[in-house]
């Protein structure tokens, strides 16, 4: 397991991002990441496989395709042992490690993929756990998780990694990415994930998507979230 950063174990981390795969971060939400590091807020991936039961791409060669990646973003990284790759399972056990480093980081939004079944099987079953993780990470009287105090989270937003993965029906929460210093480090951080460009280029694709939903915004390039929650404002004044 690649160890997080002293500094980020210490100081909590604005934004936690977690990813099944070593590419699923930067293809599903790499360009918001891209705004939020660019505006001087940390964050920080948790990757729960090393692409062991990828068709190209050793799993050597996935880590360090996701640490280069990770570093245009601005972000610090961890690998998270699990079931693995293409196995990955609904546990208890693995909802109470992932709502330990919830705790340990203390993040006030943290980014998951989508729970819609029609995508690759690790994608919605890890949203899944992240969202129970969310909830247990609340829940002072845990044994297992005494080791920090408990932690609740302001916002759970879910990243589709491809269109099917959107929910049907929900209405998103679009973020404007438009800005030529966050398009130039998402694409790199895409691109930086050579050995999957074989299959197919997937940089190419995630541009054509966040045009499409730059469109419904009204801006060049758009990627979207979907809140587990309502989102609640104090007032409409961040909306004017």
């Amino acid at each position: 397991m690649t160890k997080p950063t002293p500094k980020s174990l210490c100081k909590p981390v604005p934004l936690l991002v977690f990813g099944a795969h070593p590419d699923d971060i930067e293809f599903g939400c790499g360009g918001i990441i891209a705004g939020e590091t660019k505006a001087g807020r940390a964050a920080h991936f948790v990757v729960c496989s090393r692409g062991e039961a990828g068709t190209n791409g050793t799993p050597q060669q996935r880590v360090a395709e996701a640490e280069k990646a990770a570093k245009i973003l601005g972000a610090t990284l961890e690998f998270l042992e699990l079931d693995g790759d293409a196995h990955l399972e609904i546990r208890v056990a693995h909802a109470l490690k992932l709502a330990a480093i919830i705790r340990r980081l203390r993040p006030s939004v943290v980014l998951a993929p989508t729970v819609e079944l029609n995508q690759h099987p690790d994608h919605w079953r890890l949203g899944q756990l992240v969202r129970d993780a969310t909830r247990l990470a609340r829940y002072g009287g845990l044994k297992e998780l005494k080791k920090f105090p408990s932690h609740k989270v302001t916002n759970l937003f879910f990243y589709a990694v491809s269109p099917d993965a959107e929910p049907s029906g929900a209405p998103p929460v679009l973020v404007d990415i438009s800005a030529p210093e966050i398009i130039k480090a998402w694409t790199g951080s895409m691109e930086a994930h050579a050995s999957q460009m074989k299959t197919r280029n997937y940089a190419e694709f995630q541009l054509a998507r966040a045009k499409v939903h730059g469109m419904r915004a009204g801006v060049k390039y758009a990627q979207a979230l979907f809140p587990n929650d309502s989102l609640v404002f104090e007032s409409l004044a961040p909306l004017v």
